[in-house]
């Protein structure tokens, strides 16, 4: 009974607005309860489990998710049992848990959080979204230098934060804001100096350049692509040129299942030409290991 009393709490946020229904929303509203669930036992914000779940598994569709029922990435380690399965990521072929439903997948992902490694996230406060994002990336879930904004992006931009809240706001005024979220400006973000904006579902370069009364030909080169070149969902949109060295401390880096060279460039704010020159024989498909530095 009060799994169901939860699940109900949960559900009364989101479902019945008359929003497209995408995959995104269609995730949310699927998985939106077993979300909440997990914050009241575990006190992992339920926005943060959501945008974890968005992102690591492409809203449900990635081949781990699909697959493996894996919605968070998480790989074997040494203490896994259970089944496997190989997928190129950081390195070619590396080890990634295989669950035998999406809730045994979210279960695991909590566990996993409650490891001595993220000890000093659960000294934030449960609505803290923000702090927590960054405290991931910080501890160390993943390598992505813009792990924490990509996490922010997606909660903002579907108000993921109202299940971190007591009960939520009101079904009506859920549905205002979210509304008045879909029109409002990209937050612009800054990385090594960097300023870009993460990209959501449907936006086109057309749209960001106008957004940001630039043209478009020159968000385009700022990017390294053509005008027919749609943007993936959470990618970075650079509002200027790029650089031809990586973060500090970064030499090389793995194309990724879906993935490509110019994805690469974007992740780490770094102009694909300077990426290229690096790897004249490089091919690019996931699994192919790709040098960053030119080093010594």
């Amino acid at each position: 009974m009060k799994r169901l009393i939860l699940c109900l709490m949960a559900c009364m946020l989101l479902p019945g607005f008359n929003l497209r229904a995408g995959a995104y929303e269609e995730y949310i509203e699927m998985y939106a309860p077993l979300a909440v669930e997990h914050q009241i036992h575990y006190g992992i914000p339920a926005s943060i489990t959501l945008a974890q779940g968005l992102l690591e598994s492409a809203a449900g569709r990635s081949l781990l998710a699909s697959e493996g029922n894996n919605h968070f990435g998480i790989k074997c380690h040494k203490d896994w049992k259970g089944d496997t399965m190989l997928r190129s990521d950081d390195a070619p072929d590396e080890c990634f848990r295989v669950y035998k439903s999406a809730e045994e997948s979210f279960d695991d992902h909590s566990r996993f959080l409650c490891r001595t490694r993220y000890t000093p996230l659960f000294s934030l406060d449960v609505t803290d979204y923000q702090g927590w994002a960054r405290g991931l990336r910080e501890c160390g879930y993943a390598t992505d230098p813009n792990y924490a904004a990509r996490l922010i992006t997606i909660i903002e931009r579907y108000s993921l934060y109202n299940y971190d809240t007591e009960g939520g706001r009101s079904i009506e005024e859920t549905a205002e804001y979210i509304q008045q979220m879909l029109v409002r400006s990209h937050p612009v973000r800054r990385t090594r100096g960097l300023h870009y904006v993460v990209a959501t579902p449907g936006d086109t370069y057309g749209s960001i350049a106008k957004e940001f009364n630039m043209p478009v030909k020159k968000l385009l080169s700022y990017n390294d692509v053509g005008k027919d070149r749609e943007i993936k969902a959470w990618e970075e949109v650079y509002l200027e040129e790029k650089l031809d060295t990586p973060p500090e401390g970064i030499t090389e880096a793995t194309i990724g299942e879906g993935e490509s060279i110019h994805s690469i460039s974007q992740r780490f704010g770094m102009r694909r030409a300077a990426v290229e020159r690096l790897n004249r024989r490089a091919k690019d498909r996931p699994g192919t290991r790709l040098r960053l530095s030119a080093g010594k």
